[in-house]
């Protein structure tokens, strides 16, 4: 179990099946206690965001806290990062202070500046490229409800973006089948793709990436999406919403596609009567608010193991 000590969690590229593993099964013994074991007393984690949250936040700071720990919430221009200093030197005076550094950027780069020159271990709360975090969750979320992993599919239909990239590889890593469905032009990042193409070739999982939703979705035990307009793109709202709606949302006539009893995922926050349908996000097959909670239990397990 010390195998990820002092680990940064940067995406999923780095960590190997086992690894994952071993993470999944710690949320699992996290999700089922009603205390945990204050394996963080006296560390304090320093919690970066460059970006506005909800559930990576209060996941982080409660995970943070309930572990006997102190987390430290530090907005991006609060800090001297908002006026100039370099991520260098930011991350080298962090390392004095704090024990843990999990930050949400827009920028992966920034994530790599940090972690090269901090000691302490860093987690990727959010970055352009990858959402590990999120991933865990899910994965956890998909062991709750369908009892494994290896040998199901799931199936992303929407934006190619971090969400799918972090996906295709937690998917390839633990031997889930995944078919992306998104419009031509619309990710997923080459790089993810090739990392996701590999793992599956010693997971034996099968990876499909396509323009066609009903394609991708047919005998899926799984279905994911995610909004159309990420941070950072609202001035391409409109271009957006005409290209996805309504052939990439998914409703109650796209769920006819997959297994009886599959189940609705999204990483929230939710655009209803964009990417998805009320009566798919509110309804019987939607596992979304489990799959929320699922971002504390899989954040408490990556602290315990990374400190």
């Amino acid at each position: 179990m010390a195998g990820l000590k002092g680990r940064d969690i940067l995406s999923l590229v780095e960590l190997s099946p086992r690894e994952i593993d071993l993470i999944l099964k710690r949320s699992s013994i996290m999700a089922r206690r009603r205390k945990v074991p204050q394996q963080l007393r006296t560390k304090t984690v320093a919690l970066i965001f460059q970006k506005p949250s909800t559930r990576t936040r209060v996941s982080f700071e409660t995970a943070v806290a309930q572990l006997g720990g102190h987390p430290i919430y530090l907005s991006w221009n609060e800090m001297q990062l908002g006026r100039g200093e370099t991520v260098s030197d930011t991350a080298k005076v962090l390392d004095r202070y704090v024990n843990a550094i999990m930050a949400r950027v827009f920028s992966h780069d920034d994530l790599v500046v940090l972690a090269e020159n901090a000691d302490a271990p860093v987690v990727n709360g959010l970055s352009d490229k990858h959402h590990p975090c999120q991933i865990l969750a899910d994965l956890l979320t998909l062991i709750q409800y369908k009892k494994r992993l290896k040998g199901l599919k799931v199936a992303y239909v929407g934006d190619g973006n971090n969400v799918c990239n972090s996906l295709l590889i937690g998917c390839a890593k633990t031997g889930v089948n995944i078919a992306v469905a998104r419009p031509l032009g619309y990710g997923p990042d080459p790089e993810a793709v090739k990392r996701a193409e590999e793992a599956a070739e010693t997971s034996g999982s099968s990876i499909s990436i396509g323009e066609d939703p009903e394609e991708a979705v047919k005998g899926s035990d799984a279905i994911y999406t995610d909004t159309f307009i990420s941070m950072g793109m609202e001035k391409e709202k409109e271009t957006r919403l005409s290209t996805f709606i309504p052939r990439y949302q998914v409703n109650k006539t796209l769920l006819t596609y997959a297994k009886p009893g599959a189940i609705f995922l999204h990483c929230l926050p939710a655009h209803r009567g964009d990417e998805v349908t009320k009566d798919v996000i509110d309804g019987p097959q939607s596992v979304v608010w489990d799959e929320a909670e699922n971002r504390l239990h899989t954040a408490k397990a990556v602290l315990s193991l990374i400190l």
